[in-house]
């Protein structure tokens, strides 16, 4: 019988290297097994389709990315191997390559439990290998208290920028401003990492994650604690993006009414992504990784298995 791994406490001031290091190597498994749809000619963007091998001709360089076996050693980038040990390859403009932009949203909502911290960091990684795996050229945007491109090597390495972790603040993380300022590349393919618990309607995210020609996946981990939880009587609440505390009695018609409202809010997220053409699965924290991306994500056809 599949049981789920053992948490990690990962937390949002502390991202532990060695356990997301351990959390990685799972990782790379899950993406032998499941995979982003990069495959299908719906996600061929202006760069091209994964389907090409070759390398171009032209003189212009656009992008670089990590080596895999079989690549033409003549577009290896000896500068960078000369400074960081790693191999990469040079890209120009004709190679067919896809483009992938990685959003990870970094509001305090996406650590709240143990459990939803650790399939947040199993969601990102997951969705690095695959898309490493498929040969596309990645960038990684952290959206926190600011909008922070990370390097991949950092991120391969662990090393994510604890700082732009928003926790106890008075002032909520405003994710769609953010993105809307994050370098986006025209046409890439852009795979967001988020809760969505956010005020900002569903419209204004998604206008701001498919500007420039780009398409969409978004991943939503959440927790049992949100979707379902076990409220009865007097409870001091604390929003987890301020932190302010506020007790209350909950009876049996106010949990009824906060059931509505969370299924009603993820309903207009459903409903605008099938109108904008984008792929959206919630992903729960408490199953195996593997079977809760089956739940939704497969057939969403946000990922694909096999």
């Amino acid at each position: 019988m599949s049981t789920a791994p053992p948490q990690m406490d990962l937390t949002a001031a502390d991202f532990q290297p060695a356990a997301l290091a351990t959390l990685h190597q799972r990782m790379k498994g899950a993406a032998a097994v499941a995979r982003l749809p990069l495959r299908s000619g719906h996600w061929s963007g202006v760069a091209g389709s994964v389907l090409g091998q070759g390398t171009g001709s032209s003189i212009d360089f656009q992008d670089q990315r990590p080596y895999i076996p079989g690549d033409d050693p003549r577009h290896i980038n000896w500068q960078a191997y000369a400074r960081t040990g790693n191999y990469t390859m040079k890209l120009y403009r004709q190679e067919v390559t896809p483009k992938v932009d990685l959003l990870l949203d970094l509001s305090p909502s996406m650590f709240l439990t143990p459990a939803k911290a650790q399939r947040t960091w199993e969601v990102v990684y997951f969705c690095l290998e695959s898309a490493l795996r498929l040969g596309a050229a990645v960038r990684i945007h952290a959206l926190g208290r600011d909008a922070v491109d990370v390097p991949l090597e950092r991120a391969l390495a662990h090393d994510w920028p604890r700082g732009e972790v928003s926790t106890n603040l008075n002032a909520k993380v405003d994710v769609a401003g953010l993105l809307e300022r994050s370098p986006l590349r025209a046409g890439s393919l852009r795979v967001m990492v988020s809760d969505l618990l956010s005020e900002t309607p569903p419209e204004r995210m998604m206008n701001a994650l498919l500007h420039g020609k780009g398409r969409a996946l978004v991943f939503a981990p959440f927790c049992i604690e949100e979707a379902h939880p076990a409220w009865d009587g007097n409870i001091e609440f604390e929003e987890c993006e301020s932190a302010l505390r506020d007790k209350r009695r909950v009876d049996k018609d106010i949990l009824v009414r906060y059931l509505r409202a969370y299924q009603m809010h993820f309903s207009l997220w459903r409903e605008q992504a099938v109108r904008r053409g984008a792929g959206l699965a919630r992903v729960a924290a408490e199953p195996p990784f593997l079977v809760a991306l089956r739940a939704e994500a497969l057939s969403a056809g946000v990922v694909e298995m096999g």
